[in-house]
């Protein structure tokens, strides 16, 4: 038992070989410390599903071990899960002053706020939990108030540096805490967990800073309204945008629910500064010249049901787009939301608005460490072990190879998949088996309760429709008292495929006197006979598969 008891277990449940729902598993005997309780965005073929969270089954076996759940920043997938873990888990949240003002707007919306143990904390703090503590290191991303942590347990020291990147010029000024990593790296690091977004890039990110001078060019030349979409979350850009508006004499208006929560947060904490007289609402728009207003809105992404993508299709209730409107869209397109950005773009220039996106200028910087960055971390803390996270399958081996071009030996570098329990004494890293990891679907008010079933069967649905055959039968003698009947959606329009549905009958009719004959009287084998003989004949004719679901009545 005395061997067991030094095993630092680092268990990553999300973040891995994808990009969102981040958790890691931090367990050292009977303390589990858990890092960042993130969602992700449901997959094309997730039909219907409305968000993607980490399975946490180990998390519920081990629920009396579970200290504490840690933030780094307050990006959805860092914190958006948390409505749905906490109903499960019982366990007090920590995080800097913004992050835990976003979260508990969260928990409002799910009626949650009075019961969940929140805890300030801010850069340099120390907080113990059993066997582990955990210090917060200021860092640098596209939204403030984001740290780095070094966790510290009684096998070493574990350095995971969650999203961040070098900027030397934040628009807070505040600088990420480099000395604090090269100390660490002194005192001696056992592992390294380390942000790989952005590691097919070399050189450097650009600072912030320069999307403000952008910004400052485009609104010089602008002689109509301005509309900026961004990223809600990202404090600073809303802040430079904040400015360019004050210097032009302008007027700024903010639409879109989560950017308005997040306006409203950041003031009141303090992170947002605002002149008191610049915030319009959207019915006082028409009371100023075009030449005098600034739109700050949701969409960048081109989300459907956002303000932005409202706009261009003339469906949002207040805000129109028209000749003249110059959009600045302030973001780079997520992988997967290529096609539903293009679209935007597409419609906002038929409706004469000008579009400036990130091809054409500097509107959008990373939040994220390119190589040179990556490479001044690793040289700094000089860990012993090296486990790259938040990335792809693909970010993650070119990190390890980055890794290993620093002369961190290769034996000493481990890709972990979700679920694996990487295993640390002082002196060696092993990956020991794994635990039940994986993507739990949130579906409506649903949780998990959509499968891989469920979602095969909206897939065959969405492709080739539904076809249901109703027959009501006698409970004596099994003869058909009523149809076959047949109704159709997604497959063929029934006034126009008669003969085709006509000639269905007659297969499920040949199918119930086959069955008479042979004295078959089990519902589920009729059919399932009516099933197989009805999907022959359809495949044969329209080359099409639809569901087919038989219903047999008994009277």
């Amino acid at each position: 038992m005395a061997s067991k008891t030094k095993l630092l277990k680092v268990i990553p449940l999300g973040g891995l070989g994808e990009i969102g729902k981040n958790m890691t598993v931090f367990e050292y005997g009977e303390d589990i410390v858990v890092v960042d309780c993130g969602l992700s965005f449901p997959e094309d073929e997730m039909l219907g599903i409305d968000l993607v969270i980490p399975d946490i089954t180990y998390l519920k076996k081990n629920e009396e071990k579970v200290r504490a759940i840690i933030l780094t920043h307050g990006h959805e997938d860092h914190i958006g899960a948390l409505p749905y873990v906490l109903r499960q888990l019982n366990v007090p949240v920590y995080g800097t002053k913004l992050t835990l003002g976003l979260v508990e707007s969260k928990l409002k919306e799910h009626g949650m706020e009075h019961d969940v143990s929140l805890h300030v904390v801010k850069a340099k703090d120390v907080v113990r939990f059993g066997n582990i503590s955990v210090e917060f290191i200021k860092t640098s991303h596209s939204i403030a108030d984001s740290v780095a942590l070094a966790i510290t347990t009684p096998v070493g020291v574990i350095v995971h540096t969650s999203d961040f990147k070098v900027d030397f010029t934040p628009i807070d000024g505040q600088v990420m805490d480099l000395a604090r990593f090269a100390s660490l790296g002194e005192q001696g690091v056992l592992a390294l967990l380390c942000d790989s977004t952005n590691v097919e890039r070399p050189g450097y990110t650009m600072s912030e800073k320069t999307v403000g001078v952008t910004f400052e060019n485009i609104f010089d030349e602008a002689t109509g309204r301005i509309i900026v979409a961004s990223f809600a979350s990202n404090i600073h850009r809303i802040q430079q945008v904040v400015n360019a508006t004050v210097k032009h004499h302008r007027k700024l208006c903010v639409s879109g629910r989560s950017m308005v929560n997040v306006v409203n947060v950041a003031t009141e904490l303090g992170y947002l500064k605002i002149p008191s007289t610049l915030l319009v609402d959207v019915d006082q728009i028409g009371d100023y010249p075009d030449k005098k207003v600034v739109v700050l809105t949701t969409g960048s992404q081109g989300e459907p049901m956002s303000a932005l993508a409202r706009m261009a299709a003339s469906e949002h209730r207040k805000l129109d787009i028209k000749p003249g409107d110059l959009v600045i869209i302030s973001a780079n397109a997520i992988p997967g939301n290529e096609k539903l950005v293009n679209k935007i773009v597409n419609q906002l220039f038929k409706k004469g608005a000008n579009v400036i996106y990130e091809a054409l200028m500097e509107t959008h910087v990373s939040g994220h460490a390119c190589q040179e960055e990556l490479k001044l971390i690793h040289t700094l803390v000089k860990p012993k072990f090296f486990i790259p996270v938040h990335g792809e399958y693909r970010h993650l081996k070119q990190h390890a190879k980055l890794a290993e071009s620093l002369g961190m030996p290769k034996k000493n570098i481990f890709i972990a998949e979700l679920g694996n329990v990487i295993e640390f004494t002082p002196n060696s890293c092993r990956i020991n088996g794994s635990v039940t990891a994986g993507k739990v679907l949130v579906d409506g008010l649903g949780i998990g309760d959509v499968g891989n079933i469920v979602l095969r069967d909206r897939k065959h649905l969405s492709q080739d429709g539904l076809m249901v055959v109703v027959i009501t039968m006698s409970r004596d003698d099994y003869s058909i008292v009523a149809g076959p009947d047949i109704i159709s959606r997604g497959f063929v329009y029934v006034r126009e495929s008669e003969k085709l549905m006509e000639d269905a009958k007659k297969i499920v009719k040949n199918v119930l006197e086959e069955c008479e004959e042979k004295k078959i009287t089990d519902w589920n084998t009729i059919k399932l006979n009516i099933r197989n003989d009805l999907r022959d004949f359809l495949y044969e004719r329209t080359k099409r598969k639809p569901m087919i679901l038989p219903v047999i009545m008994e009277i």
